[in-house]
């Protein structure tokens, strides 16, 4: 076993006193955070171990969103025991039928699980945000769209303006921000790879849910770019299409919906860019660099909307179409 999906010492001591002695405790996955999980299996019982270690990681945002989510109807997993001291949470196991993987195998069902996706979402953005959740500003907004500057333009070797990349920012954002669109609980990573298929159809659109413990307050339509412009996996601009017009004939939208969706979607491919390069520049996950001509097709994408019209500009005059995608681990200088 990988060293780094041994359970902590702690774990043992955990899952006796959580009534789990005895039980095994099973490598299951790792993320893109110092998050590890596992697979707890003591007969026909099932539970999943989050090992979330301080000061690295912090369960409580988890588990407040969890149980936010849950006591509305949605299928977050319930907390089974917890020792926030440890970063130790037991979970229910919602099992190993991802979405992503479900997809893979039966490419013909796209459409019709995406629309369950959708129609989750629209549930979810028919309540006011959870209460205490910090808002999604321009000042976060900034911050996440400077990654790319902070990250990948060092990276592939560009000296670019980054006073004019926020400055043009500054002037597309009010488009979300100004929107008429209710202010809803944005769970923040809603894709194919953190949605899982449940055993029973009639719980939240069979639809479970996972990594939601960086929620915001924020615009309805940063959740739909994060399903429909997935980093993971390839989206077809039909289904993409078809399924934003499901979600406005759904909820209710402004007329700037769609706008305020393009900007939401190029600040959001700007951010993830930038992230997969620090995962490989910082972090020594160099797998990540494979998914950058992905983004750099979705942001291109996005950018072609004439409400990105500065922010397209800017990308013309400081990041030439040769670097928009994959960057070279093994000859890029660290």
């Amino acid at each position: 076993m990988a060293s780094n999906m041994i359970p902590p010492e702690s774990a043992r001591f955990f899952l006796d006193n959580a009534g789990w002695a005895g039980a095994d405790i099973l490598p299951l996955a790792g993320d893109a955070s110092f998050r590890r999980y596992f697979r707890v299996v003591d007969g026909a019982r099932r539970a999943v171990l989050m090992d979330a270690p301080p000061p690295h990681e912090d369960p409580r945002p988890f588990i407040s969103v969890g149980e936010w989510l849950c006591a509305h109807g949605f299928a977050a997993p319930a907390i089974l025991a917890r020792d926030l001291a440890q970063g130790l949470v037991l979970l229910e196991d919602f099992g190993d039928a991802r979405v992503r993987e479900h997809l893979d195998a039966a490419p013909a069902e796209e459409l019709a699980l995406y629309t369950r996706a959708v129609d989750l979402l629209v549930d979810l953005h028919a309540l006011p945000a959870q209460e205490g959740l910090a808002p999604y500003d321009r000042a976060v907004y900034q911050r996440e769209a400077g990654l790319l500057t902070e990250w990948f333009a060092p990276a592939a070797g560009l000296s670019v303006d980054e006073a004019r990349y926020a400055a043009a920012w500054n002037k597309v954002l009010p488009i979300a921000e100004q929107d008429r669109a209710p202010v809803v609980t944005v769970l923040r990573d809603y894709h194919a790879e953190n949605i899982m298929l449940l055993s029973d159809p009639a719980r939240s659109h069979g639809l479970g849910l996972l990594d939601f413990q960086d929620a915001l307050a924020g615009h309805p339509g940063y959740d739909l770019v994060s399903l429909l412009q997935d980093a993971r996996r390839d989206v077809s601009p039909a289904v993409e299409q078809a399924m934003l017009a499901h979600y406005q004939a759904r909820a209710k939208v402004s007329p700037d919906f769609e706008a305020a969706y393009a900007v939401l979607g190029a600040q959001r491919n700007a951010k993830i860019i930038g992230i997969f390069t620090r995962l490989w520049k910082r972090d020594g996950k160099p797998r990540y660099l494979g998914f950058l001509p992905r983004m750099w097709g979705l942001l291109e994408r996005d950018l072609a909307h004439p409400a990105l019209a500065p922010v397209a500009d800017w990308f013309a005059a400081n990041v030439p179409d040769e670097a928009r995608g994959a960057l070279d681990a093994g000859h890029l200088a660290s």
